[in-house]
């Protein structure tokens, strides 16, 4: 084999309150193509995935093109560059004959990444818990959900934006914050979605972000009023999304009133995750 086209989900992550450790996978893709023997394209974030993927083999390294085509944009929090690193990493292992499960590839995206919660979702697809350490949690997320997703113009570096953090926080708002994203994960595991509602509030991130950002509250209360059951910053932003099981299109409208300059997608979830198509 000497092509392979790798499609990868964008994710959604954080939820709110489980910052580096929550995420989704959502029915917008990317797909990877990768050449072995084409002349190769230099690239930072493609060559240390390439460059990763090898030390893990123990594979004498062969020349590749690659290219990348679809419809998640960059630098929103909808996980661009975990679609090129996965995109790659399948990729790499499926013209090598696959010395490698899938598993070991999320662990090697999740330590490019430097947190897991935009790899784990996006490589296995549908709600993700996942810890620094390599352990994980997944489940499908079921059909009548619906991701209200509104992508502005501006993008956001996520570097820069995590400077922005504070490096403590009160015992108070670790705990608001412990007992929210505990509540998030049950709603997806056990797929009673209602608990969702009033448990996608943070206080360890977004506030912080916000001054940044400064349509994602109105466009949260604007979702919620709507009809969704909860908002959310995506990522480091700028997307923010609502979870809703009714009214997809009246939650999007609102969501387009509180900022008539960006673009909102009505997204499903993907439960399948990365996929290799040829």
């Amino acid at each position: 084999m000497d092509k392979v086209i790798v499609r990868v989900p964008a994710t959604s992550a954080n939820l709110g309150p489980g910052f580096d450790c929550l995420g989704v996978a959502l029915e917008l893709h990317n797909r990877v193509t990768i050449v072995r023997g084409a002349a190769p394209i230099a690239d930072g974030m493609v060559g240390a995935a390439a460059e990763a993927f090898f030390a893990a083999t123990g594979l004498a390294p062969f020349d590749y093109g690659w290219s990348i085509a679809g419809d998640i944009p960059r630098s929103r929090g909808l996980g661009s560059s975990v679609a090129v690193r996965l995109g790659i990493l399948h990729g790499l292992n499926e013209l090598s004959a696959r010395p490698l499960d899938p598993t070991a590839l999320y662990l090697l995206c999740a330590n490019l990444e430097g947190h897991p919660d935009n790899a784990a979702p996006a490589a296995f697809g549908g709600f993700a818990a996942a810890k620094s350490d390599g352990c994980y949690f997944r489940c499908d997320i079921a059909p009548e959900v619906r991701f209200v997703v509104l992508i502005p113009q501006e993008e956001v570096d996520t570097d820069s934006s995590r400077n922005e953090l504070p490096e403590t926080i009160s015992r108070l708002d670790a705990v608001f914050n412990v007992a929210q994203a505990s509540m998030i994960t049950a709603a997806f595991a056990s797929q009673r979605y209602e608990l969702l509602r009033g448990s996608m509030l943070d206080r360890l991130h977004q506030p912080y972000r916000e001054a940044r950002l400064p349509h994602l509250g109105r466009v949260i209360s604007a979702g919620v009023e709507a009809g969704a059951l909860g908002g959310y910053l995506s990522g480091s932003g700028s997307a923010v999304a609502c979870v809703t099981v009714h009214q997809p299109d009246s939650v999007a409208a609102a969501m387009q009133s509180a900022l008539p300059s960006s673009r909102v997608l009505v997204l499903g979830a993907d439960n399948r995750g990365t996929q290799v198509e040829s």
